[in-house]
């Protein structure tokens, strides 16, 4: 995600607002680029991409807190031979509109309707949901609310605290509106991972920066609803761990600051005992930026478990 504080140039400010290197692999994944569209869901409007042929199985991915659809950009070309992939920015982030309130019900009719008019079910078969960090809690109300419309969900570094180290209020970072920056090269320069941690695919963190801006009468801005957090609406999420009645998986990055083996301890021990277990190694929170090859290799055997 970015942050729209004065904070300290980093990640991106030694380039000057220049694109880093980037290997062969990332320039042939963002090559195939998706369709872009949108769906109207509830009263808003919901960025959605696409890629692959429809009829086959739906896979579907869905982004954190302050991100955007293109964050699976570099990722979704890599299953879009033998999947219809679909990802959607969620209301409140990337393109999509932005509401007076925001719910998991709301969240499950943008996944539902996305699945819908991407054709993810047109095969004959259910979708899979991947959801990384905020994305993953969205994915767990609905493999707990409604697993029959689930052939799997996956949730991905998706940190569910012991009751005692619950989340009590929204983000200190919220709520004080949208800073605007003169040029795209000083809001480049602004772009950081949240939470805070090192970052050597730089040439991820640029794609990614890039399309999380916005250009407004000041100058540029991110594209998030600053305000998200103090209009949203989220049942106990470690109550929907146990009810979890689809196929599901937890990926964590080995060395995630949010995934400590307190954590991890407890989402265990709350959830069924056959959900599969894929610890990803020399990766933080932001496990497809961190280790993007690992993370493709570790859901393809995923994947190849439902099949």
């Amino acid at each position: 995600m970015a942050d729209d504080q004065a904070a300290p140039a980093s990640l991106l400010a030694p380039f000057h607002g220049k694109a880093p290197p980037a290997p062969a692999w990332f320039d042939a994944a963002i090559a195939q680029s998706p369709e872009r569209s949108t769906i109207s869901v509830e009263g808003a409007t919901i960025e959605l991409l696409t890629w692959g042929e429809v009829g086959k199985p739906g896979l579907l991915f869905l982004h954190g807190n302050g991100a955007h659809a293109d964050w699976w950009s570099f990722i979704a070309p890599f299953f879009a031979k033998d999947w219809r992939v679909a990802a959607i920015s969620w209301s409140g982030m990337g393109g999509s509109d932005w509401r007076e309130a925001y719910s998991a019900e709301l969240f499950a009719s943008e996944i539902f309707a996305a699945v819908e008019a991407a054709g993810l079910e047109a095969g004959g078969v259910k979708p899979i949901v991947v959801g990384h960090s905020f994305g993953g809690f969205p994915t767990l109300y609905c493999a707990a609310r409604h697993p029959e419309r689930l052939r799997g969900a996956i949730m991905v570094d998706s940190s569910i605290q012991p009751p005692h180290k619950r989340w009590k209020g929204p983000p200190p970072r919220s709520g004080q509106g949208m800073r605007a920056y003169p040029t795209l090269e000083e809001a480049l320069t602004r772009f950081r991972l949240a939470p805070p941690q090192p970052c050597e695919n730089l040439y991820i963190a640029d794609f990614i920066a890039r399309r999380s801006l916005k250009a407004v009468e000041d100058g540029w801005t991110w594209k998030f609803d600053p305000d998200l957090w103090h209009n949203f609406r989220m049942p106990d999420l470690g109550a929907l761990l146990p009810e979890i009645a689809c196929p599901a998986a937890l990926m964590w990055g080995e060395r995630s600051n949010l995934m400590h083996v307190e954590t991890l301890d407890y989402m265990l021990a709350q959830m069924p005992e056959d959900v599969l277990l894929l610890p990803i190694p020399d990766a933080d929170h932001h496990v497809m930026i961190d280790q993007p090859l690992a993370f493709v290799a570790g859901l393809r055997g995923l994947l190849a478990a439902w099949a």
